[in-house]
C-alpha cells in the first residue's frame, strides 16, 4: 500500500509530504483547492503521461516520490528481482522528475528506468478510478476489456487476437492469389530469372576478398620480385650483406667476452639479432620462390571481378550485398509461389482458423461464466445504491465469423424497473444512474483485483443523500481488505473514512499554493460540518457532523 507521497513544485503545490496508512482515507476540500492535483501527481509517479505544464510557474522541474509497501509475495517481487531492481526493507520507491521543457525521467528503487517499467510496477501497486471513468462504460470495447480484466482473461484474449490476425492474413493472401494470378505469375518469372542469374554467379564474400588480394599481388608481381631480390642481396648475397657481417661481429664479441664478462650482455643481444636476421632471410627466400608473374591467372581474376562488379551495378548494391539480394529474391519467390496456389493457401487458412477457434471457444466459455457472475454482483450492488428493481446484465453478442476479440462482442444492458425490458446502458441510463452503475461496477471489480491500493477520484459525482451514505459504507468495506483513497465532496462518504485529509488554497508571498494536512477528530468535525452547511457553520451542523463521525458532540 501507499506509505508516503512527496511532491515538489507540481502545479500549485510547492512542497508536500504526506504519510498514509491502511484502511479508507478521504481527501476533501473546497472545489478548486487541488484535491485532484494530488491524484494527478501520484498518477505520474505510477507512470502516467507527463506534460511541461505541470511544473509550478517559475520552477525548473517538478518531482514526485511515492513509496509503497512491497507485497510479501506475488508477481511484483518476482518482476523486480528479474529486472535486478530488488527492493530494500520491504518497500518500493517510485520517483518521477518532469522538467519545465517537458522532458521527464524516472527511477525505481534508486535505479534509472524507462517509463514502461515504471508503468508496469505502477499497475501492480495502485489502480486509479477517475471521476469520469463511468463514461467509458458506454463504449463496447471498454465493456469487453472490463469483463476480461475481471475474469483474469487478458492473456487469453491477447492470444486469441494474435491467432485471428494470423488467420486474417492468410485469408487476404488467398483472396489476393485468386484475384491477381496473372500479375503474380509475371513477377514470379522475373524473380525466377534473377534467382538463377545470382545463383550462377556463385558469389562468395570470402572468395571476393581473396580475389582482390590476389589481383593486387599479381598486378604488382614484377615489382615484388625486384624488391625481394634487393632484400636478399642486402641480407646475404651482396658484397655488404648484413647477415655475414653480424655473424663476424658476434664471433669477435664472443671472443672478447671470454676475457671480460661485462660483454656478455652485448654478446646476447647480437646473438638475438643474428637469429632474427637469419629467420628474416629464410622467410624472404620462401616468399621469392612463391612469387610468379602469371598473366593468364591475372586475366582470369580481372574477368571474374568485372562480372561481379557488373552484377552489383545491375542491382544497385555493393558486391558484398549480392548474397542478401539473392536471399530476398528467393524469399519473395517462395511467397509468390505459395500465392499462385490458392488451394494450398486455403488449407493453411483453414489450419489458422482451427487454431483461432481452439483458443476462442474456451475464451467464450470463460467470458460466459464471468458475465453471469459479474451481472449478478453488479445488480446486487445497484439495489444497495437506491436502485430497487433495477437489473444489470452483460450480454454476449455472437460474431459469426469471429473477430480479433473472439467469437462475441459484449454489451452492458440495464433496466431501472423490473417491469421494463433490458436495454443498452448508453440509451437508458441518466447521468445520476450512470454514476451509480459505474460506481457499482468499479466496486465489484475492485474486490477481485489484486492491486493493494485503490484510488477513487470523485466517483460519487451525481449522487447524494442516502445513496451517498451507502457509497461511504461500500468504500469503507473495501478498505478492510486493502488501502482505499477517495477524493470526495460528500460528507456522508468522508464520514465513513478511517482517516481524512483537507486540501485548501492559501496565499503566501502573493502566490496561491495548495496546502494539505491530516485532520484530527475535532478538525474532522469542523470539515464535515463545512461540507454539510457551507459557509456558515453552526452548532447544529457541528453536532450533526459529530454524530455522522460517531464522535462526542463538541461543547
Amino acid at each position: 500500500m501507499l506509505r508516503h507521497l512527496s511532491i515538489r513544485d507540481f502545479v500549485i503545490v510547492d512542497r508536500l509530504e504526506l504519510e498514509f496508512a491502511a484502511g479508507f482515507g478521504a481527501l476533501t476540500g473546497e472545489t478548486g483547492a487541488g484535491k485532484s492535483i494530488l491524484l494527478d501527481a501520484l498518477g505520474l509517479a505510477l507512470g502516467g503521461k507527463a506534460e511541461a505544464g505541470v511544473v509550478r510557474t517559475g520552477q525548473a522541474r517538478a518531482e514526485i516520490v511515492a513509496e509503497f509497501d512491497l507485497p510479501a509475495d506475488g508477481p511484483l517481487r518476482a518482476w523486480l528481482a528479474d529486472q535486478q531492481l530488488d527492493a530494500e526493507e520491504g518497500s518500493v520507491m517510485l520517483r518521477r522528475v518532469i522538467e519545465s521543457g517537458g522532458r521527464s525521467k524516472a527511477w525505481l528503487n534508486g535505479s534509472p528506468v524507462v517509463l514502461a517499467q515504471l508503468r508496469i510496477v505502477g499497475n501492480m501497486l495502485a489502480d486509479i478510478h477517475g471521476q469520469h471513468a463511468h463514461h467509458a462504460l458506454l463504449r463496447t470495447d471498454a465493456q469487453l476489456a472490463l469483463v476480461d480484466a475481471h475474469g483474469g482473461l487478458k492473456a487469453q484474449a491477447q492470444l486469441v487476437a494474435e491467432r485471428y490476425r494470423a488467420w486474417a492474413a492468410l485469408r487476404r493472401a488467398r483472396e489476393a492469389a485468386e484475384e491477381g494470378a496473372s500479375s503474380t505469375e509475371r513477377e514470379r518469372e522475373l524473380l525466377g530469372w534473377q534467382v538463377t542469374e545470382l545463383r550462377e554467379l556463385a558469389f562468395d564474400t570470402d572468395e571476393w576478398q581473396h580475389l582482390n588480394l590476389e589481383q593486387t599481388r599479381l598486378a604488382h608481381a614484377a615489382g615484388l620480385i625486384d624488391g625481394a631480390a634487393e632484400a636478399l642481396d642486402s641480407l646475404a648475397d651482396g658484397e655488404y650483406a648484413v647477415v655475414p657481417q653480424v655473424e663476424r661481429l658476434l664471433a669477435r664479441v664472443a671472443g672478447m667476452a671470454q676475457h671480460d664478462a661485462q660483454l656478455a650482455d652485448v654478446q646476447e643481444l647480437l646473438a638475438g639479432a643474428s637469429i632474427q636476421l637469419d629467420e628474416a632471410l629464410h622467410a624472404m627466400r620462401r616468399y621469392r620462390d612463391r612469387l610468379d608473374v602469371d598473366p593468364a591467372r591475372l586475366a582470369e581474376i580481372d574477368q571474374r571481378i568485372q562480372v561481379v562488379m557488373a552484377m552489383a551495378r545491375k542491382y544497385r548494391v555493393s558486391p558484398e550485398a549480392l548474397p542478401e539480394v539473392l536471399a530476398e529474391s528467393v524469399g519473395r519467390l517462395e511467397r509468390l509461389t505459395r500465392q499462385t496456389d490458392p488451394e494450398a493457401l486455403a488449407r493453411e487458412e483453414a489450419q489458422a482458423r482451427d487454431a483461432f477457434m481452439a483458443q476462442a471457444r474456451p475464451l467464450s466459455a470463460a467470458r460466459k461464466a464471468v458475465a453471469a457472475e459479474l451481472s449478478a454482483a453488479v445488480t446486487e450492488a445497484m439495489q444497495s445504491l437506491a436502485m430497487g428493481g433495477a437489473r444489470f446484465e452483460i450480454a454476449l453478442r455472437p460474431v459469426e465469423e469471429g473477430c480479433a476479440s473472439g467469437l462475441e462482442g459484449v454489451e452492458f444492458l440495464v433496466t431501472a424497473n423490473a417491469s421494463q425490458p433490458l436495454r443498452p446502458l448508453a440509451r437508458v441510463a441518466s447521468g445520476g444512474e450512470l454514476s451509480r452503475i459505474g460506481l457499482a461496477i468499479q466496486v465489484i471489480t475492485s474486490r477481485n483485483a489484486s492491486t493493494p491500493t485503490l484510488i477513487f477520484d470523485e466517483v460519487d459525482v451525481g449522487i447524494g443523500g442516502r445513496v451517498a451514505e451507502i457509497v461511504g459504507r461500500m468504500l469503507h468495506q473495501l478498505g478492510v481488505d486493502r488501502q482505499v483513497l477517495c477524493v470526495t465532496h460528500l460528507p456522508q462518504v468522508a464520514a465513513r473514512a478511517d482517516a481524512q485529509w483537507n486540501i485548501a488554497k492559501e496565499t503566501r508571498d502573493g502566490e496561491t499554493l495548495s496546502r494539505v494536512r491530516r485532520l484530527d477528530d475535532g478538525e474532522r468535525i469542523d470539515e464535515i460540518a463545512r461540507m454539510l452547511g457551507g459557509v456558515n457553520i453552526t452548532d447544529t451542523t457541528r453536532r450533526h457532523a459529530a454524530e455522522m463521525l460517531g464522535l462526542p458532540a463538541p461543547a
